[in-house]
């Protein structure tokens, strides 16, 4: 009798224990698709909105915006030959941009992985160098070394008697200065494929009797094609939603691209909020489809390189040609880090930027620290930094929080509704920084004591924007931990939030303290999104970094973009301190 009873009582604890279980798991999953609607789904409906009507439906009602409806804003858009002009000049500047980039990452990547080339640790680390540049400051650095009539490249050339001249302010500067910072892009993608290609396949071609150069590009290239098309369309798709580096170089020739041509409609009197969400959701169209392109183009081929037996990668033998491409890494490195930094550092610290020879330029009277000093006299300096460092923070710790509650869900149950969770957090993959600002504005300006003028707009539109990213760098952590570790847990009674904070975090922390810090450094040098949600109160330092280039001093321009750059760099070295501390720490405790 007793013990049918402590049956019954044993089988209605373990109801209801499932039933509270799956109560949780609900809400736990409907909390989730609650914040994702609200980050993401919510402001691009409403951009949409704004797109097919010609009223604000936050400010006038959704019931007004939808009688409106109609796709005159996008017929408009279509017919003006401003946009049409600002299309291809997108392409143009984002394709030549892509051949040059695949071109530097694929050489990069195959000197680095299969030559003998001496310090190819070196030519490793400067080919991802320019990753870490923000895109504004390296248009601010090209403008000062470019421009026509001032720049210290003409200087040098018109100081040594050679009539050569360049002009960067230019769709050839564009190309130039996209190719040579989102090669990285390629670089990253290529080289780990060619690491894990099984050599032998290129041997049989040489047996065969190739040339090492035919068998590079009929064996090596067309078996990592696959690497090679994703890291174009990649850096593609970065570049078509990159503001800073147009503005700063295509302004003074009136050059548009689309990013340019929406924030310019934003600016017109009256602004043309309507045009331009039609113009941002083309635009969020084009991304769309290209990284739709990047995930399936290829997935239904075969591209196998990668077998079961064990294998090094082939190192060439390139004789006395390793110094060339030794040499070239060398020239990369000058061109994409040296020339830039050495422009800035002089613009920040000369008076006048006027240099007239090789002798003025070394003449250390012409040099002061005036433009820091005015930088620092303008209370908005110092209201930017404090600004851009606490939207910072909040975003690192929010968008961490909340990217590895979605991380774990996605990577670490089976519950229903997961699926969703992961579509909708991969959503901003498709939509250009400048698109969200766009889109949040559309969505807040006009609800009354909401959240636009605030820091918080700023760090949720940022959260939103970085989500795919800080969740992908959280992946890796959480399938790196065996599940045995959960198992063993929840068979000593701990519950699945005592499991998370006793076996999951711990052991995943190196991995949560580098996706926060990655949430951090790309708020502080976001700008396209910025744009349209920052108010006096709320300027973050790429705004105001902007403002001081449109002013037009040069100098104050360099300085405060060295200012931005020592500041990330102190943040990223003291972020990689702290989480080799945590790894060595992890290591200590499970060893």
């Amino acid at each position: 009798m007793h013990g049918q009873t402590d049956w019954r009582s044993e089988a209605m604890r373990s109801a209801r224990e499932g039933t509270r279980r799956r109560a949780f798991t609900g809400l736990w999953v409907a909390a989730l698709l609650a914040i994702l609607g609200f980050l993401v789904i919510y402001p691009v409906l409403m951009l949409l909105l704004g797109a097919l009507t010609d009223t604000n439906p936050v400010v006038d009602g959704i019931r007004l915006s939808l009688s409106h409806l109609s796709i005159a804003n996008f017929l408009a858009v279509l017919a003006n030959p401003n946009v049409g002009e600002a299309l291809l000049n997108t392409l143009i500047a984002c394709g030549g941009g892509t051949v040059i980039a695949v071109a530097i990452g694929l050489l990069f990547s195959w000197i680095v992985v299969r030559t003998n080339t001496p310090f190819k640790g070196f030519i490793a680390a400067a080919s991802i160098l320019p990753l870490f540049a923000p895109p504004l400051v390296a248009g601010v650095a090209w403008a000062i070394l470019g421009s026509p009539k001032t720049g210290l490249i003409n200087t040098m050339f018109k100081w040594l008697g050679s009539d050569l001249r360049i002009d960067l302010y230019s769709m050839w500067g564009l190309v130039f200065v996209f190719g040579i910072y989102y090669a990285p892009y390629v670089y990253m993608f290529t080289s780990s494929a060619l690491r894990n290609m099984d050599p032998s396949l290129e041997e049989a071609a040489e047996i065969s009797g190739a040339s090492p150069f035919a068998t590079l590009f009929t064996v090596t290239f067309p078996l990592i094609m696959p690497a090679i098309v994703s890291g174009m369309l990649l850096s593609f798709i970065v570049m078509l939603g990159i503001y800073g580096i147009p503005a700063v170089l295509g302004a003074p020739t009136n050059l548009s691209v689309l990013t340019t041509y929406i924030f310019k409609l934003t600016n017109w009197s009256p602004p043309l909020y309507n045009t331009a969400a039609a113009v941002a959701i083309i635009l969020m169209m084009v991304t769309g489809l290209l990284v739709y392109l990047q995930q399936n183009l290829l997935s239904g081929r075969s591209y196998t390189t990668v077998a079961g037996k064990a294998f090094r990668p082939r190192s060439l033998d390139l004789g006395p040609w390793r110094w060339l491409t030794f040499a070239l890494g060398i020239v990369y490195l000058l061109i994409v880090v040296v020339l830039p930094s050495l422009a800035l550092i002089v613009a920040a610290f000369r008076k006048f930027m006027f240099i007239r020879d090789a002798a003025s330029l070394f003449d250390m009277r012409q040099y002061s620290l005036t433009h820091f000093e005015s930088i620092f006299d303008n209370p908005l300096t110092m209201k930017s930094i404090y600004n851009a460092i606490e939207v910072g923070v909040i975003t690192a710790v929010v968008g961490g929080a909340l990217a590895f509650a979605i991380g774990y869900t996605i990577h670490r149950t089976r519950v229903a509704g997961r699926g969703a969770i992961d579509l909708i957090s991969t959503l901003p993959v498709a939509i250009p920084g400048l698109v969200v600002g766009v889109a949040y504005l559309w969505a807040w300006i006009g609800v009354p004591g909401g959240l636009y003028g605030t820091i918080w707009i700023l760090a949720l539109a940022f959260i939103a924007r970085f989500m795919p990213d800080t969740v992908k760098a959280l992946s890796t952590s959480f399938l790196q931990i065996h599940r045995e570790l959960e198992e063993a847990a929840w068979v000593c009674g701990r519950g699945m939030l005592g499991t998370i904070r006793t076996i999951v975090l711990p052991l995943a922390r190196p991995g949560v303290l580098a996706s926060m810090t990655l949430l951090f450094v790309l708020a502080i040098r976001e700008l396209g999104s910025s744009l349209f949600l920052y108010t006096s109160n709320t300027m973050v330092m790429s705004v105001l970094l902007l403002d001081y280039y449109e002013g037009g001093n040069i100098g104050k321009t360099a300085a405060f973009s060295l200012v931005q750059t020592v500041l990330l760099g102190v943040l990223i070295g003291g972020a990689n301190w702290l989480s080799r501390g945590a790894a060595q720490g992890n290591v200590a405790r499970t060893g």
